[in-house]
């Protein structure tokens, strides 16, 4: 793809960040015989040329990135204490891609238009809603206009505690190699909450990429990281003592890490008439879940086709619906002021509830009766402690908590 000169140069849309949302919305673009026409110039500063981060996700229909998968798994398994199910996914699949993959296979994409996109290595400065467009100025000092500019930077919150929750869910993976049989590559150790949960949620999560190889993770829903070694020590207890695994019985050939934002502040879809947001910056990581992928793809989706039909983004950007996120509300809430009761809710959905529909119900796509029937299935007392403190404004604090 050609570099953009050192001049103001006019664009259909700009693209300000080359990350998963970025170089999603660009690839939809792409894919779109109605918007060829179209010049986009898509702004990164790294190259995207290593391998910093995987992406899970689980479909009942075909995706575009379906050939990327480094696995699929059509069982999972959910572990606690007292209840132990392996679920056949029916016409789910749950897959991985890696993101080095997703880069190579998006930007080669991009490559073979070359006068339709454009791509800058270069970092956004200001980016402004002017009449009947956007301005750019990049810190190498070049500017650029456009019809519409799609940022999917990281958004920048001013917290405020009083009213909103802040989480985060974060995590250490070893994709480890053993010197024997280990894992089922069929099934995904989706959630195993078996472990101590110290007044948090915390869970391993294994995915098996055959029998000898798999990621391992420790996760947490929580306010705040720990010292890596703690991520570590719970990571040898699980190889130890469920894998029976000695330190001569495996190597690390990677390591994965993350922090990611779970939080019900308001993250507008847009900002003014021509800035449109994407991905974490439009709330694509579901606040309950941390999932992100499939619903950065479905964003990306809604807006190429409504730019191929009318030549202008949806009024409804993301098609989210409000009682969902009350949903991801309640539960950021109990994770709060009670993390530890987290695993008995999780046990309780998947113990009472086919995992289609739990996975309709995290997809956002059920009915007002599944809505019903999954609530039901729960133990109601947190949840209705949970919709006292949204009644009054005030999140929910731990018990031993002021507030």
């Amino acid at each position: 793809m050609p570099e953009a000169p050192k001049s103001m140069l006019a664009y259909d849309y700009l693209l300000v960040g080359g990350g998963a949302a970025g170089l999603s919305l660009a690839y939809h673009l792409a894919q779109e015989p109605r918007l060829a026409n179209k010049r986009v110039l898509l702004i990164e500063p790294e190259a995207k040329n290593r391998n910093d981060r995987t992406w899970s996700f689980w479909a009942d229909e075909p995706t575009p990135f379906d050939a990327l998968a480094v696995g699929e798994w059509r069982k999972i398994v959910f572990r606690s204490p007292g209840f132990a199910q392996i679920f056949d996914l029916g016409r789910y699949r749950y897959r991985t891609i890696r993101g080095l993959d997703f880069y190579q296979f998006v930007q080669q994409a991009l490559a073979s238009l070359p006068t339709q996109f454009t791509v800058l290595r270069d970092e956004v400065l200001t980016l402004e809603n002017t009449l009947g467009g956007v301005r750019v100025r990049t810190v190498a000092g070049q500017e650029f206009t456009a019809s519409y500019a799609f940022d999917s930077r990281p958004p920048a919150i001013e917290p405020r505690p009083d009213t909103y929750r802040y989480l985060l869910q974060h995590f250490v993976g070893w994709e480890i190699e053993t010197t024997r049989d280990v894992f089922d590559p069929e099934v995904v150790e989706f959630m195993d909450f078996r472990s101590a949960q110290q007044r948090e949620a915390r869970f391993m999560y294994v995915l098996p990429f055959g029998p000898r190889r798999a990621l391992v993770e420790y996760t947490l829903f929580s306010a705040r990281v720990l010292p890596k070694a703690e991520y570590e020590t719970q990571l040898l207890d699980y190889l130890a003592n469920n894998l029976e695994l000695i330190a001569a019985d495996y190597r690390i050939t990677a390591e994965e890490t993350g922090a990611i934002p779970m939080t019900d502040h308001p993250l507008p879809a847009r900002v003014g008439a021509r800035i449109i947001n994407l991905g974490t910056r439009a709330g694509r990581a579901k606040p309950s879940t941390g999932y992100a992928f499939r619903r950065i793809q479905a964003q990306s989706a809604r807006l190429a086709a409504a730019l191929a039909a009318t030549g202008q983004p949806p009024a409804d950007l993301t098609g989210d619906r409000w009682q969902f996120r009350l949903f991801d509300t309640l539960l950021l809430d109990i994770m709060q002021r009670q993390g530890e009761m987290t695993r008995d809710i999780f046990r309780q959905l998947f113990e009472r509830n086919p995992v289609a529909r739990i996975f309709r119900f995290l997809d956002e796509k059920t009915s007002w009766t599944d809505n019903l029937r999954v609530m039901s299935s729960v133990a109601p007392g947190p949840f209705m402690r949970s919709i006292a403190h949204v009644l009054r404004g005030r999140p929910g604090q731990r018990k031993d908590s002021a507030g």
